[in-house]
């Protein structure tokens, strides 16, 4: 999911199906692998489809580079473990997707962020020839959109379980966690120069820590933490909050929105993405 002006992008993803049998346990059975690109207008609450993708795909990269949107790696069928190497290009001008060259390996639940002009797919579970290996995954590859071909670096993502989100804020890069645990207690700043991953000073957040879920969001010089918990007494009931970290500031970095309580266990699959309305 991104966001291009006014509007929101839906691309690709599973398809699933929640049932709840007899014992009241949720159970999720997944059905396919899209293509759909579907739009949403904010200002007119509408939804419009799209020109569908050339392959289908889900936990893959993508990100937005001067009003396109950039898709690569991830998985076209419910039934393998291993991920892909294509990539493509959405041009919303003419409602249609272009073949990009192919990444130098496959790889899925990888993450994808716009920086410094160029597309970077990092991490994900990654490798050739039916071979996974830990120098793939905590790699990186990006994509030179001028050049139109790809890089590899490695060792840009440290760990060989793929990040759950990087985002870039002023030119620099943010992580709060891996796709095993989406809040790792801290923010970790990217160093280009020592290609390292480090704490940023009073990211420590323990609010954070006992949430079902959190997806991060960058806008301006902050960033968004969406989380959400049950209720400990009241399993059915679930508390969404959120809380926003000022990577500027200097001391006292954190702030907090009133919690809101609902009714009913959520489940988040993606991410969020951030829309600015400008009269």
């Amino acid at each position: 999911m991104v966001s291009i002006g006014e509007f929101i992008y839906v691309v690709g993803g599973r398809l699933c199906e929640y049932m709840v049998p007899t014992d009241n346990q949720i159970v999720r059975r997944e059905l396919e692998v899209r293509r759909q690109v579907l739009r949403y207008n904010v200002r007119e609450n509408k939804w419009y489809k799209c020109a569908s993708l050339i392959v289908p795909r889900f936990d893959f990269a993508c990100v937005v580079i001067d009003g396109k949107i950039y898709v690569a790696g991830g998985k076209r069928r419910l039934s393998t473990a291993m991920g892909m190497a294509s990539a493509e290009v959405y041009d919303p001008a003419l409602d249609e997707w272009q073949s990009l060259p192919e990444m130098s390996t496959s790889r899925h639940k990888c993450v994808g962020v716009a920086w410094q002009g160029k597309f970077h797919v990092i991490g994900g579970f990654a490798g050739n020839n039916g071979c996974i290996g830990n120098m793939e995954r905590s790699s990186a590859e990006v994509y030179d959109c001028e050049r139109s071909c790809w890089n590899l670096i490695i060792g840009m993502w440290q760990l060989d379980i793929p990040p759950y989100q990087i985002v870039a804020v002023d030119d620099k890069l943010f992580s709060s966690g891996d796709c095993l645990n989406s809040w790792k207690g801290q923010i970790e700043a990217y160093d280009w120069n020592q290609n390292i991953w480090s704490e940023v000073d009073g990211s420590r957040f323990e609010a954070l820590s006992a949430t079902k879920f959190v997806t991060m969001a960058p806008a301006g010089p902050e960033l968004y933490f969406l989380a959400g918990r049950r209720m400990p007494d009241q399993p059915s009931r679930m508390t969404s909050a959120v809380h926003v970290f000022n990577t500027s500031a200097n001391g006292d970095a954190w702030r907090s929105m009133e919690p809101m309580e609902e009714d009913g266990e959520k489940e988040l699959c993606s991410h969020c993405c951030v829309v600015i309305l400008r009269d």
